[in-house]
């Protein structure tokens, strides 16, 4: 039996090695645009490879239907990963926060020990070639690239991902050519991203970070609380808290809805024990100039800008600041409003959310209901996880799920 897989990430190594290993006597082309193969995982967790997670529900994944991902984590849970890194050579390192990576911290010998044992199985590795077709005759898939067709598969998985990070040759063809079997996808975006706003003193406040609570409010309506590091940027902000609340807030924005940001600076305290410290700061020293009092409780390039937007003169000082001006500083120290505009895009998001539709995709074994011996796994479908290697870890468990069915 031939068989054809596009896209030599997580999901298409593991498929991979999983049909080969259940029968040796496959014929598998396992293919790549790039040069090598798992160019994101090379790059996940900063080159250190966040891997995966020992503490995963379906809790952590975002789509149209995230229950569509029970099956395969139940089949393929943490414990059933740290066997199959066990069998090819790589040992985990599991941190308290449940984040998980490879003992040598560095991703290059997680891809390195994935392209020895894809060598050792004997799984034909195509790269540097990009399929941009596929047509179906006579019950054989024929796969066609930018100058080659290739011929004759009885089965074809497609996990070649979506279009986030495009600086890895990342492209949106996978979902495209399943389109041409019969399939919808859900619009696509970029996800676990920073985002812009329309603040227009950014410049001046870039660099500054600091833990926040962070909450969404779409069309005024609150929808998501998320703490954890700010940072403000010159296009608007960033940070862990951030990349994880991009996930509620990009699509609502992708349907031109009114997206907001509030936040606070101060989370573990309420707003009368807020205003009763700046009360305090300024009545104690009242002869000090207000804006530099302020830096005692926020970066000296936060104090400035607060006061600038609540047009406050910088050169006032503390015993003339006044109860309503106070109010003002101390709404912006716990409830700064943003207004979202747009994202970082594709270009810096590690992530993408959309994709084929997961109700045309049978959950057990990945094979499309569209189309028979057509498969699709990984970042390609409706399921997108929060960051913390939860992504990965379902592109491991679709992957290997589909490559049990590609040998049936």
């Amino acid at each position: 039996m031939r068989i054809a897989i596009i896209g030599a990430g997580a999901a298409g190594i593991i498929a991979a090695i999983t049909a080969k290993r259940i029968n040796k006597n496959l014929h598998i082309d396992l293919f790549d645009v790039n040069k090598g193969i798992g160019k994101k995982i090379l790059a996940s967790g900063n080159g250190r490879c966040n891997i995966s997670n020992s503490n995963i529900t379906n809790e952590n994944y975002i789509g149209e239907n995230p229950d569509f991902v029970n099956y395969a984590l139940k089949q393929f849970t943490f414990n059933d990963f740290e066997k199959f890194c066990k069998s090819f050579g790589l040992l985990l390192d599991i941190k308290d926060t449940c984040k998980v990576y490879p003992l040598s911290n560095e991703a290059k010998s997680v891809v390195n020990l994935l392209n020895d044992a894809l060598l050792d199985l004997n799984v034909n590795l195509i790269l540097e070639t990009r399929i941009i077709d596929i047509v179906k005759e006579n019950e054989k898939f024929n796969l066609i690239s930018e100058e080659n067709t290739f011929k004759n598969y009885d089965k074809v998985l497609i996990s070649s991902g979506l279009a986030a990070a495009p600086q890895l040759k990342s492209t949106e063809d996978g979902m495209n050519i399943a389109t041409k079997f019969g399939h919808s996808f859900n619009i696509t975006y970029p996800s676990l991203v920073g985002l812009q706003t329309d603040f227009e003193l950014s410049t001046k406040v870039q660099g500054v970070k600091k833990e926040a609570m962070v909450t969404l409010y779409v069309d005024g309506q609150k929808e998501k609380e998320i703490f954890g590091d700010l940072l403000f940027t010159k296009y608007g902000l960033s940070g862990f808290s951030i990349l994880d609340i991009s996930q509620y807030a990009v699509l609502p924005l992708e349907y031109f809805q009114n997206v907001q940001l509030g936040i606070n600076l101060f989370p573990n305290q309420n707003r009368n024990e807020v205003l009763g410290m700046i009360e305090s700061l300024f009545k104690t020293i009242p002869n000090q100039n207000a804006v530099s009092l302020l830096t005692g409780v926020v970066s000296n390039k936060l104090a400035p800008v607060i006061f600038e937007i609540n047009k406050i003169d910088k050169e006032t000082l503390a015993k003339d600041i006044n109860a309503k001006q106070i109010r003002a500083i101390v709404n912006n120290l716990i409830n700064w409003k943003f207004k979202i505009t747009g994202t970082q895009g594709f270009q810096h998001a590690e992530a993408s959310g959309g994709g084929v539709r997961v109700d045309e995709v049978d959950s057990k074994t990945y094979e499309s209901k569209k189309c028979p011996n057509l498969y699709l796994a990984g970042e390609v479908l409706d399921i997108v996880g929060n960051r913390g290697g939860f992504n990965l870890h379902f592109a491991w468990a679709s992957g290997y799920l589909a490559g049990k069915s590609l040998v049936k």
